[in-house]
């Protein structure tokens, strides 16, 4: 399976209640390959919620505990962001996941760019905290932005080929 943000496949989780919606992934969605994930969703923060970014670095640093995730309200939401890395990063094992697709500019999702922990729109090269993870685990992670209709039919068929290679397994 891919993970796949469940925002950009329409699922209205994004902070202000809202989808990042891709007409590409959901197009390619009813092939039953993606498995819709929300790290923000699965550490239980509520929808509609104040914005989050992550401050003094990016997911690898808050990762290592030199960085911090707070809200717009000024709440640390550090745990909450660990913990839905954490929680996608299960999901993914569960799944034998090796590629995910993830919402570029999200302090979770970020995959090249996310905001610079200031709320003031400017965005700085990283990835969020659940790509870090995920990265770190030995998972290929793309943004909506990297993806081609030829690039994610590709994908697609690596990950079937995968699977009946695992469904073969037991064969010696």
């Amino acid at each position: 399976m891919i993970l796949v943000s469940a925002c950009l496949l329409g699922h209205k989780v994004k902070y202000n209640g809202g989808s990042n919606g891709d007409s590409l992934l959901q197009a390619y969605n009813v092939q039953g390959r993606f498995v819709a994930a929300c790290p923000e969703c699965f550490a239980m923060l509520p929808v509609p919620r104040a914005p989050m970014e992550i401050q003094y670095g990016t997911g690898r640093k808050l990762i290592e505990g030199r960085a911090r995730a707070v809200d717009a309200d000024g709440h640390d939401l550090t745990a909450s962001l660990l913990l839905g890395a954490q929680k996608i990063l299960r999901i993914a094992e569960a799944y034998h996941a090796e590629v995910a697709i993830l919402k570029d500019g999200s302090p979770s999702c970020g995959v090249h760019r996310i905001y610079d922990g200031t709320f003031s729109g400017r965005k700085i090269r990283g990835a969020g905290a659940a790509t870090e993870l995920l990265r770190q685990h030995g998972l290929t992670v793309y943004s909506e932005s990297d993806m081609t209709e030829d690039r994610l039919r590709q994908l697609i068929e690596e990950d079937i080929r995968r699977d009946s290679i695992r469904d073969c397994s037991w064969v010696t």
